[in-house]
């Protein structure tokens, strides 16, 4: 997914890769065979993959340099192998993902049958030479011939449904970004499947809050976002799905009348019981935001879904293939039911602000379910509580996760035992909350000022 804002002003446009469902992928299929729900790993897991096509046709339209210059690092590093950091050896040791099941995964993730260690040099060289195919041929490369037989054959080999057709008809498609204003800041996020609605409805209920009167890292602003949260969760799971296949109702849901509703079923006093738990996992994302010397804003998000998405890699291209399929429903009155060429509500989200009709932060922030919640507290924190990008990364995080509020241990144990007398659950995560970038243009000074989280492998860079 891709948010871009050419010069900095103007329209922001949004772009879609992601992937969809095989052409013979149905809910009658699955539930015929006795699924019940679509399976985290395994060839059942894979849509159609949505990222080269994406890569190539941006490059296209709006770049500077060609898919091979653009892949050149990409081929050299997977050839010549990459040091493996701390947090991604954190991540390779995922259970989530069980790289043993699949021969070619465990293979080329495990060698010496166990995942790398901080340090390590880590070699693919399959994957280089199938990016060098990719450089060369563009996304022909990847969906016609040797590479698509190789993911297509492995696959059907176990019991997928995918074909070359499903394949050479990979699309993707520009979008019109959904948007809410926060205190005089517009912020724009990506339409459904995708969830970036998600914040934007959070951000509506918290507008009716004086937050900047509350204490950054108090109990009361936290839990007016935990709430929020709650029911901008609920709506997202019970609603948002691929807007090409059913209606989503984006105007109501963005109407202020909406906001005042569930703003109204807030108690300052007491958490929620009553709603359903929020159940995502974490996902493997990469987020990048660029803005250059012209001011040409980029906010880009790519994911595998889980650490190492379905577990199954093509044999002979070294291509690991995500697992979104997984977050397809086989009810066939929900929403985001699996249907042929569907795309699922997906978790990976890019975020632009903008203001007074000019891009001022490109942003994002990883984390899976966590998204939502992480855009917003970075959001919050910057124009409720005066924070400037890194501040507001750095921030202590808490998160409604399954049934409890998971709260890093930076969170002050006042706050804690405050959330817990309003009812919350609370508990310390095994893993970080999230991981974000953001990039603030100040156009009065001309300058710009990167911020990377220290959760993750990140960095900000300026030349």
């Amino acid at each position: 997914f891709v948010l871009y804002c050419p010069k900095g002003e103007g329209n922001v446009i949004a772009f879609n890769g992601s992937g969809r469902a095989p052409q013979a992928a149905t809910v009658d299929w699955y539930l015929e065979r006795g699924f019940s729900e679509l399976p985290k790993q395994g060839a059942h897991a894979v849509t159609i993959p949505g990222a080269v096509d994406a890569w190539c046709r941006l490059l296209e339209d709006h770049g500077r340099k060609g898919i091979a210059e653009a892949l050149a690092p990409a081929i050299h590093y997977a050839e010549q192998g990459y040091v493996v950091h701390d947090r991604v050896a954190f991540d390779w040791e995922d259970p989530e993902t069980d790289l043993s099941a699949d021969e070619v995964a465990a293979r080329i993730f495990l060698p010496g049958g166990k995942p790398p260690k901080p340090g390590d040099v880590h070699r693919q060289p399959e994957l280089a030479e199938t990016l060098r195919i990719i450089a060369k041929r563009g996304r022909a490369g990847f969906y016609e011939g040797a590479v698509a037989e190789d993911i297509v054959g492995r696959l059907r080999q176990l019991g997928g449904l995918h074909t070359l057709d499903d394949f050479a008809a990979t699309k993707g498609d520009y979008k019109t970004p959904v948007s809410t204003s926060y205190r005089g800041h517009d912020i724009h996020q990506m339409p459904p499947n995708n969830q970036g609605l998600t914040a934007l409805l959070m951000l509506n209920v918290l507008s009716g809050f004086d937050l900047g009167a509350l204490e950054p890292n108090g109990a009361e602003r936290l839990h007016l976002e935990i709430e929020a949260g709650r029911l901008a969760y609920r709506d997202r799971d019970n609603l948002l799905a691929d807007q090409d296949h059913v209606a989503v109702p984006v105007k109501e849901l963005l109407s202020i009348a909406y906001a005042d509703r569930l703003r109204a079923e807030i108690d300052r006093e007491r958490a929620m019981t009553h709603l359903p738990r929020v159940d995502l996992p974490g996902s493997d994302t990469v987020y990048i935001t660029v803005v250059d010397r012209d001011r040409n804003a980029v906010s880009f998000i790519n994911s595998t879904y889980y650490s190492f998405g379905s577990g199954v890699v093509g044999a002979k291209t070294g291509v690991v293939l995500q697992n979104r399929g997984t977050s397809f429903r086989l009810d066939p009155k929900h929403p985001n039911a699996i249907a042929p060429g569907k795309r699922p509500m997906h978790t990976i989200m890019p975020g632009m602000m903008v203001r007074d009709g000019r891009a001022v932060m490109p942003f994002g922030v990883m984390g899976g379910g966590y998204q939502p919640f992480g855009h917003v507290h970075l959001l919050t924190n910057m124009i409720d509580f005066g924070m400037d990008p890194q501040q507001a990364l750095d921030a202590p995080r808490v998160f409604y996760n399954h049934d409890v509020v998971e709260a890093e241990r930076s969170v002050r144990p006042d706050t804690v035992e405050g959330l817990r007398r309003r009812g919350h659950r609370v508990v310390e995560p095994d893993h970080p909350l999230g991981g974000g970038q953001a990039v603030l243009i100040d156009w009065e000074k001309g300058t710009l000022t990167g911020a990377s989280d220290p959760r993750k492998d990140g960095l900000a860079l300026g030349y």
